[in-house]
């Protein structure tokens, strides 16, 4: 059985990019530089890998980011499987393209729970459509600032 990868050290200040990974949309969040709250940011439709390197370093460059957080999509038995490479392999390439550190969080449940808040809200399905890649990125990087806060 393969598991998660092993943990890439984070500095411990500055502002993280949580990411939803998606193969035609990418959910952006992110958190201030004392890593207390996250924020939605964007959703970001992929292009070409060029454009999307740009658009991340552009990222990096603009919103001062010192780490990103994506989302592992594991399974229940915390089993890695064919998505979760995916993720793994974008996170690597992610960590070429900016020379900015990745570490990963589970992300079970977070696109339901993403959902589940929009529906709350009474959006049209169009408009839930538009933001749950970024909510669920939201989501995705509050636990992991929760899982490393100095007060847990």
């Amino acid at each position: 059985m393969t598991h998660p990868p092993t943990h890439r050290a984070l500095n411990e200040t500055g502002r993280l990019a949580g990411i939803d990974y998606g193969t035609h949309r990418i959910g952006i969040a992110i958190s201030d530089p004392d890593r207390i709250l996250s924020s939605p940011l964007e959703t970001y439709r992929r292009q070409t890998p060029e454009k999307d390197a740009a658009f991340f370093r552009r990222l990096v460059r603009e919103e001062r980011i010192v780490g990103f957080v994506v989302g592992l999509p594991l399974h229940l038995d915390d089993y890695v499987g064919d998505q979760a490479e995916v993720v793994i392999a974008f996170g690597n390439w992610l960590h070429e393209t900016t020379d900015i550190p990745v570490d990963y969080q589970d992300e079970r449940y977070t696109s339901v729970e993403a959902e589940r808040l929009l529906r709350q809200g009474k959006l049209t399905h169009k408009k839930r459509r538009e933001r749950r890649d970024r909510l669920a990125a939201q989501i995705i990087l509050k636990e992991y600032l929760e899982r490393h806060s100095p007060q847990t």
